[in-house]
């Protein structure tokens, strides 16, 4: 089920605009996110536990770590497939997959809101973030996801883009609550 969500780089007239759904009621489908990679760091478990703490009024929300590299591949082709099929595990048929990449779209704060907004109206019973391994996402994560967006023009590596995006689902909420975390 694809959904067409419009992203594009906002303009400086856009800088302040509202999301179409502020005000309005939203849907609120549990979060899941999907990340590869080693143990997490005593920072950033702090900073993902005070944002799930946050994100508890809004929604339910789940965090799952895969391991990167499951089953130690001197491959980069062997590793991604591993760290693949292990996320295709946990993605649900009717979940609406977000798929974060370096060569997503840029996506600003109120459209990631019109993103949670979009897939609470898509018929999806689950969101699905999905950030890849040191070398990306396989294909069929690729081919499932509903939307494909970039956090930064910057690389991330996965425990930081973890807390971006639990920041930006957190303000994305606010937004769409009308509330006054977002300026």
């Amino acid at each position: 089920m694809a959904i067409a969500f419009m992203a594009t780089s906002p303009t400086p007239q856009d800088k302040g605009r509202s999301c179409r759904y502020t005000g309005q009621a939203v849907r609120a489908l549990p979060i899941r996110v999907i990340t590869v990679g080693k143990k997490r760091s005593e920072g950033v478990r702090l900073l993902v536990d005070e944002y799930k703490t946050k994100l508890k009024p809004y929604c339910s929300f789940e965090d799952s770590l895969i391991r990167s590299n499951p089953r130690n591949a001197q491959d980069v082709r062997a590793q991604v497939e591993d760290e693949e099929v292990a996320m295709m595990k946990l993605v649900g048929s009717d979940d609406w997959v977000v798929v974060l990449d370096e060569r997503g779209r840029d996506v600003d704060s109120e459209q990631m809101a019109e993103l949670l907004g979009d897939a609470g109206n898509s018929g999806a019973s689950r969101i699905s973030f999905c950030i890849g391994g040191a070398y990306g996402h396989g294909r069929e994560v690729r081919k499932r996801a509903n939307v494909t967006i970039r956090l930064s023009s910057m690389v991330l590596n996965h425990q930081i883009a973890l807390v971006v995006l639990m920041e930006q689902l957190y303000r994305a909420w606010t937004i769409l609550k009308g509330q006054n975390y977002h300026h």
